[in-house]
């Protein structure tokens, strides 16, 4: 896209699609990067992901969270066939349908008070279409089953074993206190986002041990998981060229065993912490045409 045409577009669409191309564009730890792919995951489905979901939040606050869900994992299942971005699809929705005229901080919980019946039925549907790994079977409010509760009850259920449902039972505290905290201290983003963004990566995930590791692998490696990131902090990294060296061991930890140990929640969690960086004026994005794209 010409950095003229984003004036022209819709400022949701635009944090939006920012916050998804810097996220997947940072050489993050263990995640799918410019450099590194999975083996059935490459950098162009995640920048081909985030073109086709972006303009759909711009209706969040008409259309409905749970429809918004849904509607954006049918356009990633069409545009690519693969599951890129459950779960930043899930962060996002709730957040877009904050009113633009407030701030989303004092927003989010007027709009997780109002999820219905209905929104836990889209985003069933919508989670069965990803079809994420590891999810596993519980006894209550399957998601193989027709939930019979309103979201922000199906998600407190969840919210346990899972850091996304966890955000729509404390209205997005992670994100929107310690995350944009944490970017508020990433003083010239502009010129240096990438290094604030995996910064930002690394934080979160000493913060709050990544829920994909967890399901993937137990909670004991998502735990180690935490620890090796907040090895690679206390390391002071990215001050010394040592460090560097430490970031590298952690990101081949991280990828051994077929890439299960992937932090993806946590990227998911960057995506939203830029979204409401970027809608709140707390961060501003560098030139589209500056990304290593």
């Amino acid at each position: 896209m010409d950095q003229s045409d984003l004036h022209t577009i819709h400022p949701i669409t635009r944090w939006v699609r920012y916050a998804c191309l810097l996220e997947v564009c940072a050489r993050k730890p263990g995640n799918v990067h410019r450099e590194k792919s999975f083996e059935d995951l490459d950098l162009q489905e995640f920048i081909k992901s985030a073109e086709v979901i972006a303009p759909l939040f711009e209706q969040t606050e008409e259309r409905g969270v749970g429809p918004t869900i849904l509607e954006a994992v049918k356009a990633t299942q069409e545009a690519v066939g693969k599951n890129t971005n459950l779960g930043m699809i899930l962060l996002l929705a709730p957040l877009t349908a904050v009113p633009l005229h407030i701030p989303v901080f004092e927003g989010i919980g007027d709009v997780l008070a109002n999820l219905t019946v209905h929104d836990s039925r889209c985003v069933y549907e919508a989670i069965r279409l990803a079809a994420p790994g590891g999810m596993g079977e519980v006894s209550e409010q399957d998601v193989q089953s027709l939930p019979t509760l309103p979201l922000m009850e199906v998600m407190a259920l969840a919210k346990d074993r899972d850091n996304i449902a966890l955000q729509y039972t404390n209205e997005f505290d992670e994100v929107l206190h310690y995350g944009l905290e944490q970017l508020a201290t990433e003083l010239g983003f502009v010129d240096r986002w990438e290094n604030s963004i995996i910064h930002l990566h690394l934080k979160l995930m000493t913060h709050l041990p990544d829920s994909l590791i967890a399901r993937k692998c137990g909670q004991e490696l998502a735990d180690e998981a935490s620890l090796r990131a907040r090895t690679v902090l206390e390391s002071d990294w990215p001050d010394y060229e040592f460090c560097w060296g430490i970031l590298s061991e952690f990101d081949d930890w991280l990828r051994a065993d077929g890439n299960r140990r992937n932090p993806g929640t946590t990227a998911d969690f960057v995506v939203a912490c830029l979204y409401a960086g970027f809608r709140e004026g707390i961060i501003t994005p560098p030139p589209m045409d500056s990304l290593p794209l």
